[in-house]
């Protein structure tokens, strides 16, 4: 294991996740069983032992495969997945009725018996949110989940959670799982400051922008075949001329700083004091290791506050 990896405590919890994670999105789509458990060893060898997923994720084979990946070492892990995304029809949203039978399905496909963080996957405006965490409060005494956090929350929906629950004495979220990166910072507006305010760990997911703050998209070249910004209608419509000119001018501020620059993204991210763990999906366990370079050479504050003024020039 990486004596590199620093593990910290969710607010108000006993609850210490990796400063890194892995996101599991790839398992059963673009990495089958195989590759996706020799990941999982991978990220155990770099330290990662916050492992996170959903049920929407292949519809459930993720959260199958990263259950029987950790099998024999559950209790090194922490585990998160999520609920309220589209898994049918009539198989989605935050209604009570859903949610618990959403858990119960997510903890067979996971084979465990309780999951450490709960995510609701998107926030639901057909259900009040004193009805979700009711929901969700029962889940916890039950002994079926330990903490819950959102995901894709705004400022404003993050502080009614936290307002109900202190009201009605429900579970409260812990964390929360927003898009923050290089390229996409609109958080840092509103919905960072609402989470350090209202004590929520910050855990941003795309900190790469989806391959971007890689450097081998650039541009007026084609996307390579097969990679998400070929297959992909969504994350092509981010690769614009803009975001593909910021990189470029990024790439020249790593190498200033002798750094790739996707270990700069990472690292950056680290370094602010809200993050509790920077999730990062994986397809190989090279990737694994690139994803926490960083922890042998953290940022130190000369070269954060020159990346500090490079962003605020622009």
């Amino acid at each position: 294991m990486s004596t590199n990896m620093q593990y910290v405590n969710l607010p108000g919890t006993d609850l210490a996740v990796s400063t890194v994670s892995l996101g599991c999105n790839n398992f059963g789509s673009r990495i089958d069983a195989s590759q996706s458990h020799a990941v999982v060893d991978a990220a155990f060898e770099q330290g990662i032992t916050f492992f996170d997923t959903a049920d929407i994720y292949s519809t459930g084979e993720s959260e199958k495969i990263l259950g029987a990946a950790l099998a024999g070492r559950r209790d090194r892990a922490v585990i998160a997945t999520k609920f309220g995304g589209p898994m049918s029809d009539e198989d989605r949203g935050s209604s009570p009725a859903y949610v618990r039978r959403a858990c119960d399905a997510s903890l067979r496909r996971l084979g465990v018996d309780h999951i450490d963080l709960y995510y609701q996957h998107m926030p639901d405006p057909t259900v009040p949110i004193e009805d979700t965490l009711g929901a969700l409060d029962e889940l916890v005494r039950a002994g079926k989940v330990r903490h819950v956090a959102c995901s894709n929350n705004s400022a404003q929906q993050i502080a009614d959670a936290v307002g109900t629950s202190r009201e009605r004495g429900l579970t409260r979220f812990v964390a929360a799982q927003i898009e923050w990166n290089l390229l996409e910072r609109k958080v840092e507006n509103d919905v960072v400051p609402a989470c350090e305010e209202l004590d929520l760990a910050v855990i941003p997911y795309y900190p790469l922008a989806a391959g971007l703050l890689t450097g081998k998209y650039r541009r007026n070249t084609e996307f390579p075949a097969g990679s998400r910004f070929d297959k992909s209608e969504y994350f092509a419509a981010t690769a614009t001329d803009t975001a593909l000119t910021r990189v470029e001018e990024l790439l020249t501020l790593a190498s200033k700083l002798d750094r790739q620059l996707s270990e700069l993204a990472v690292a950056w991210l680290d370094a602010k004091p809200q993050v509790a763990s920077v999730l990062i999906g994986s397809s190989t366990p090279a990737q694994v290791a690139r994803n926490t370079s960083h922890l042998r050479r953290p940022l130190d504050e000369d070269e954060l506050a020159l990346i500090d003024g490079f962003l605020a020039q622009r």
